[in-house]
């Protein structure tokens, strides 16, 4: 087998997408976990503007992203034996991504989301499927690669975690909801031997407010986002990034603290897979250019912002070529 720069593992999608210019965006300071909750009149009917149907998935989306910017690349995921699973697996395939590491589900449906776009933000509804009962079946075959991408796991993130982190190989780590859902102490073990780990904003207040350690907090402090980095670090990876939207991105390596301004050159008009194209990015050029933090961030950002400006969660990714320039 030959081997690879990069195997992506965890989900794909097909998304379904609606939009509209309804709902009212309702402030929710009282809890720092739904901040901004999207409201809809209860028994109305909610007009749509059009629907778009696209395919996800963040092993799915940072395949793709990392075969545009150069690497060689596979994705381990699990779909199902029916039309959304082939589409899934023809939509990689088309854009160059190595699929001899894919499992097909004879018993559970291909995941897909329901996507409702406000023209401003997006809600995500998922049902995740068969990705929900991925294993990890190839997992000698992660000894023949350079680096493994992890985005949101299976049912059983525990034992595929442990599977990764014994091969010790470099790890660039998005976690899911699952893998955060426990908190830093559940995940402690895996941190220290991460190269880069990458949350969100939303993503990183759940995880330090789900460790009893940290969870008696004020919300001020935990806003800051120094301080979650500061906290987050403390447990050992050795690169650290958080998104936190129009605010831009900050990253910490212990050493230094740096924040990146979001690249506001187009307008954005749908931020599905923003997450995924940003980190993605800032993983390919944490590669190439041997650590330089400031321009993987602002080429991360880059992508980011042609990303925002098309609709999908994989349309509008600029080639690495393109980027460059």
């Amino acid at each position: 087998m030959n081997k690879f720069d990069f195997i992506t593992i965890g989900g794909a999608t097909e998304d379904v997408v609606f939009y509209t210019k309804e709902g009212v965006l309702i402030k929710n300071k009282s809890d720092i976990l739904r901040q901004e909750l999207l409201a809809f009149e209860q028994g109305a009917k909610v007009k749509i503007q059009k629907s778009s149907s696209f395919f996800g998935g963040g092993a799915a989306n940072s395949a793709i992203n990392l075969t545009g910017l150069g690497f060689k690349t596979s994705v381990i995921i699990n779909v199902g034996d029916g039309n959304r699973g082939w589409r899934i697996l023809n939509n990689l395939k088309n854009k160059g991504v190595d699929i001899s590491l894919v499992s097909i589900d004879k018993k559970n449906d291909s995941g897909f989301s329901f996507i409702l776009n406000n023209g401003k933000d997006r809600i995500i509804f998922t049902y995740r499927g068969s990705n929900d009962k991925l294993e990890l079946k190839n997992i000698e075959k992660i000894k023949k690669t350079e680096r493994v991408y992890i985005t949101s796991l299976s049912d059983d993130w525990l034992k595929i975690l442990k599977s990764i982190f014994a091969k010790n190989k470099k790890v660039y780590w998005n976690p899911g909801l699952r893998e955060i859902s426990g908190g830093l102490d559940k995940i402690s073990i895996f941190l220290s031997k991460t190269e880069v780990f990458m949350l969100n904003k939303d993503e990183a207040l759940e995880l330090v407010k789900k460790t009893k350690k940290f969870n008696h907090l004020s919300n001020s402090y935990l806003n800051n986002v120094k301080n979650l980095l500061k906290i987050i670090k403390s447990y050992g990876p050795r690169n650290l990034l958080i998104t936190d939207g129009l605010k831009g991105s900050y990253f910490s390596n212990g050493d230094n603290f740096y924040h990146q301004k979001v690249d506001s050159r187009k307008k954005p008009i749908d931020t599905t897979g923003v997450g995924d194209a940003f980190n993605s990015t800032f993983s390919a050029f944490f590669v190439k250019l041997k650590g330089d933090y400031k321009k993987s961030l602002k080429l991360a950002s880059r992508n980011a912002s042609s990303l925002v400006s098309h609709y999908g969660a994989q349309n509008g990714l600029v080639n690495l070529k393109s980027l460059l320039k």
